[in-house]
């Protein structure tokens, strides 16, 4: 039994290498992705265009505009003189911001008053509003502490120091890198065993595959193990990808890692054989495999907080293996997480990996006969 389920492992492996498509699946998306979400899918602001409108024009509004221009994140465009000139440079988005200035801006802080200062930033974009005025509050908070000292004036009463635990530059690289080893893992692990039995029907070589001295449940592994060696070795080479290129810290123990990682990979074969054993064509297991994937991206967690998704949204995450994986990974990663800490996260992996398997191998049999 296992010369033939090795044979048939064999098999799959020579079918996936010498089918383009199924090469292009298994090296096009993980490099392309990789790229884009590594290098362009960044909650960084590395540039802030804005204009300065100062009707106080004194050396201190001038040094406070200096500020903005020198920090490394602001990107002056311009200076204006009249209202009438914000509106086109923000409906334009010639300027993600216009620093205002009061025209008794020097005047009110001479007298140890509140100074005249207005900030108007485009909120089209709510997510890039509210860090731009992060980095203008903090930028604020430092000027006003420098002019205190200078003038020999009390500083303000409390100062905010904020600390960063895990990721203390609060670099956004180190929280979307590790996600990207859950999102490509799914991705090639999930196309991979959606196409292999549908690509049996296809070819016509169904029937033939059938008349083996194989069981169905036999089959089902031999189609399984090629998929599952598959995403350890991509998922290998992501893990290397984002500790020695893009220095993400690994902090946690490699097996707490990989026994997440097994895990994920045999719920993801499982759903992918769900698919595959529904489908027709391989086109038809491509469109299923998308279908489950589109949801279960958004639903994980990788880019927006669970937290804050709806009542009902949070109860449907639970059945998605993903949202698991992503707590495990970013745990290792930058946590320092062991084994025991993410106990809570392996069990339900184990029971959505045990259900799908039996559902595929149930849904295999009937279609056969």
């Amino acid at each position: 039994m296992l010369q033939h389920m090795l044979a048939l492992i064999i098999k799959e492996f020579l079918a996936l290498l010498k089918d383009k498509r199924s090469r292009f699946v298994l090296i096009g998306p993980p490099i392309i992705q990789l790229v884009v979400f590594g290098y362009a899918a960044t909650f960084d602001l590395n540039r802030v265009p804005f204009a300065v409108y100062d009707e106080d024009n004194t050396e201190q509004s001038h040094l406070l505009a200096e500020r903005f221009s020198g920090s490394g994140t602001f990107e002056l465009v311009g200076k204006i003189s009249r209202d009438a000139d914000i509106r086109p440079l923000i409906d334009n988005k010639q300027a993600l911001m216009v620093l205002h200035i009061g025209p008794r801006f020097s005047d009110d802080l001479a007298a140890g008053e509140s100074a005249s200062l207005q900030v108007i930033v485009d909120g089209r974009n709510s997510n890039t509003a509210l860090l731009a005025l992060n980095y203008v509050r903090t930028i604020l908070l430092d000027f006003s502490a420098d002019w205190a000292q200078q003038q020999q004036r009390p500083p303000p009463p409390a100062r905010l120091v904020m600390r960063a635990w895990y990721n203390s530059n609060l670099v956004s690289q180190w929280f979307i890198v590790p996600g990207i080893v859950g999102l490509l893992t799914l991705v090639v692990s999930l196309l991979v065993t959606a196409l292999s039995v549908a690509r049996e029907r296809e070819e016509g070589t169904f029937d033939q595959l059938l008349v083996t001295p194989l069981r169905p449940f036999e089959i089902l592994i031999g189609k399984s193990v090629p998929g599952l060696i598959i995403g350890l070795l991509e998922s290998t080479v992501i893990i290397l990808v984002a500790v020695f290129w893009f220095e993400v810290p690994l902090q946690g123990k490699i097996g707490a890692l990989y026994l997440g990682l097994f895990l994920f990979l045999l719920a993801n074969i499982g759903i992918g054989l769900m698919i595959s054993s529904l489908s027709v064509t391989q086109q038809q297991g491509l469109l299923g495999a998308f279908l489950f994937l589109v949801p279960a991206v958004i639903l994980s967690g990788f880019a927006t907080p669970i937290a804050n998704m709806p009542e009902a949204v949070q109860q449907l995450t639970l059945i998605n293996p993903m949202r698991y994986f992503l707590i495990i990974v970013r745990g290792v990663f930058l946590e320092g997480a062991d084994i025991k800490l993410l106990a809570a996260q392996y069990w339900p992996m184990a029971v959505i990996a045990l259900f799908s398997l039996w559902s595929a191998a149930w849904l295999f049999r009937r279609r056969m006969y």
